[in-house]
Formats: C-alpha cells, structure tokens, sequence
C-alpha cells in the first residue's frame, strides 16, 4: 500500500513565501491528519499523502504580506496582498511591481541593476525605435502576406519564422552562437500594430531561455549591427497562452530589431558574490514564469542555469565571499532546488526530484518542503520505513501542517 496517491495528482500553486525552513503554509486545513495518524501508529494501514501543493519559492517578500498574493496564473493575472489593496488608485506595491516586471519578459542583465527602472520606463514610451524603417511591411502589410513574401528568408523550414534585412551587418564578425550573449534593440507589435514589446538594450544569453524562441533563432541568423524585421508564428512566441493582457492566444508577432553586440557570456565563477545572486535570482525567476505557463522543461533549465550562477566557488576552486554572502547563497540555492523539484514532479522525472529533494536537505536538514516531497516520493518506490522516518521529521518541524489521509 502506498502512502501517497500518484504524482499526477499533486497540483502546484506557487506562492510568495521566504521562510528559511520552506515551511509549507500552515493555513492548509486538511493536510495534517494522515500525518498525525502515522505519528502515532506505526503501521502503514492508514497512510498520509504528501502535500496538497507544492509551493514555489517566487519571492523575497514577507510571508505575512503574501500569503494571499498568487503569481499570475500562467503568466497572467496578478493579486496582490491587504496591505497593496488599500493602497487602491495611489498607485501598485513593490509585490505587484516586481512580477509586472518578471512577466513582461525583461530579459537578464548584466549590467547595474539600477539601471532597470530607467530601462522600463524608457520601453513604455511611445518613441518608435527605427524611425528611418518604417516600411509598409512594419506599419501595415497583413501577416498573412508576410509568411507568403517572397523577398523574405526562412529562419526555419517550415516558413513560421522569416526575416527581411533591411541594413545588413559586419560581415567579418562571426554569427552569434548558442550559450552566447548578445545585445539588441528590438520592438515588437501584434498584427493591429499595438506595441507589445519594446526594448532599446535588450541582454540575453541564446539558449537559456530569457527570451521567445524567435528571438533566440533570428539573432544567430544575424550580422552584428544588422537591422531586420522579424516575423513568427506563435508557436516560436507565446503560443496557446499567449501573454495577458496584450498578447493573445495562437498570435503571430512582427518584430524589428537590430543586433548591437555579440559576445561570450561572462564566467560566474569570476564575478563578485552579489553580482551572482542577483543574476542567479533573475534566473529562478524566469523559471517561475515557465512555471506557470505550464512550460516545466523551460523552467527546469532556468532553475538549472541558476544554480551554476549561485554559488561561492571561485575560478581556482576556493571559496570566495563573506559568511553573510555564503549563507545568502545557500538559501537561494535552497529556493532553487525546491522549484526544480516541483518542475521535475511535473515533468514526472521522480528519480530525479528524489535527489534534488535530498540535495535541498544536504543544505537544510529542516526544509519541510523537501522533507515531505522526499517522504512522498519514497512512499511511491515502496521505501515505507524511510518515508515514514522522514514524514514524522515532517510533523515535528511543523505540526501545524496537515497531511490529507489517502486510501
């Protein structure tokens, strides 16, 4: 008899939460019996399921501030706490701020990060960013004749992802190539020419993820300083969610960008500790945005990428960093591997979320989330004695979470 149901089962609804234990929310009324039940027998008859919901780490608010507060579902709607609600028409909490910007699909910089703000104010102006380009196509030419245009060049075979060059690129530098980052100015509308998406320094490493797969296509199809218009299929954009509120389902994108620079992606074991964390931070963050488009494989490798960013290992394989920045990167990489966690159970690679688990309580022996994800998925491979051990560490951690009874 198994203690858990199947981890088909397990739905995840990501929340807000910095509690170093990773403490699942004690507000879950039904989960505690099974637990409690198995906390006083032995016996395996009646056996607890792990947690009803396995939470994301997301971010670095107070718990008490968040608990109500949902990351937009599948990338769109955004709550936000009491405290941001009475604020009312005096304008959005630094909560709500903060995902607008994670779901907007800024991509990572490296560059100062109070350099941001400037960033997203300048993108949400109404100034076009080629001005001397704008051709029928841009302005006013139908998709439709876009994707059967002759003078334009398939990025891929199957005619869903074109380009036409309007200025061509240094021909003596090399094409950008995967795990490299590269610059660019870009500015993308929907097909009424609605601005979706508007950036004048755009930094993103190709292949990990930060950007739509066109994005990532075209800019290896490019010279350096090569102007074009770029046009995609949804399916190499936002596909069947979409992006509320300005991008809808299944919608084609045309897009004008120009490549400023290509470079080699800098080595994280040569940058200083705090550069590390906030780079390794936007990283987990663009996983919890896969996260909840349903996009589990993506948001495994942006938890991935992050986990190599996050760490004190210097290039000559010592430590580096204060105490202070030393446990601030455990506790990152302990958010991190939670979140892998649960895209690994979501993308049912169980084996491998048995060891992330452990991997968390290597850093954290008290994380409760990763002990009952453990417990469950040792239940699954009919570990009981182990499972039960590390379900009642469970319990006595945090005997205010309830354990829903299984059959």
């Amino acid at each position: 008899m198994q203690l858990s149901p199947s981890l088909s089962e397990m739905e995840t609804e990501p929340c807000c939460e910095e509690q170093k234990g990773g403490a699942l929310d004690p507000t879950e009324p039904e989960e505690a019996e099974g637990i409690s039940e198995l906390a006083e027998s032995n016996s395996v008859n009646e056996s607890p399921c792990g947690p009803a919901k396995e939470d994301l780490e997301l971010c670095g608010e107070d718990p008490a501030e968040t608990e109500s507060q949902a990351v937009e579902s599948r990338g769109t709607d955004k709550k936000s706490s009491p405290d941001c609600r009475q604020e009312g028409e005096k304008g959005e909490c630094k909560v709500e701020k903060k995902l607008k910007k994670t779901n907007s699909w800024k991509m990572v910089r490296f560059q100062d990060p109070s350099l941001e703000e400037d960033v997203v104010e300048r993108d949400s102006s109404a100034e076009i960013l080629f001005p001397e380009y704008a051709v029928e196509e841009w302005t006013s030419t139908p998709f439709e004749e876009l994707f059967m245009a002759e003078d334009w060049e398939n990025i891929t075979e199957d005619r869903l992802l074109r380009k036409k060059v309007l200025q061509s690129g240094d021909i003596h530098v090399p094409h950008a190539t995967w795990d490299q980052e590269v610059t660019v100015k870009m500015q993308g509308v929907v097909e009424d020419r609605t601005v979706v998406e508007k950036d004048c320094k755009l930094v993103f490493v190709i292949g990990e993820g930060d950007v739509i797969q066109a994005l990532e296509e075209c800019v290896m199809s490019m010279q350096k300083g090569e102007i074009a218009l770029l046009l995609t299929d949804s399916q190499y954009a936002y596909g069947l969610l979409g992006r509320e509120p300005d991008i809808p389902a299944w919608a084609p994108l045309l897009y004008q960008l120009q490549l400023l620079d290509i470079r080699d992606k800098p080595d994280p074991l040569t940058l200083p500790i705090a550069d590390r964390i906030r780079i390794g931070n936007q990283k987990r963050e663009r996983g919890n945005v896969h996260f909840q488009r349903e996009e589990y494989g993506l948001a495994a490798r942006a938890y991935c990428v992050a986990l190599e960013v996050l760490t004190t290992r210097s290039k000559d394989g010592n430590d580096v960093g204060m105490k202070e920045e030393e446990e601030e990167v455990r506790e990152y990489r302990v958010k991190c591997l939670n979140n892998l966690a649960a895209a690994q159970l979501k993308l049912e690679q169980f084996d491998e979320a048995l060891h992330t688990s452990r991997d968390v309580l290597t850093l954290q022996p008290d994380n409760v989330k990763a002990l009952f994800r453990a417990g469950k998925l040792l239940s699954d491979k009919g570990v009981y004695d182990e499972a039960m051990e590390v379900l009642k560490q469970a319990l006595k951690l945090e005997p205010t979470t309830k354990v829903r009874s299984c059959g």
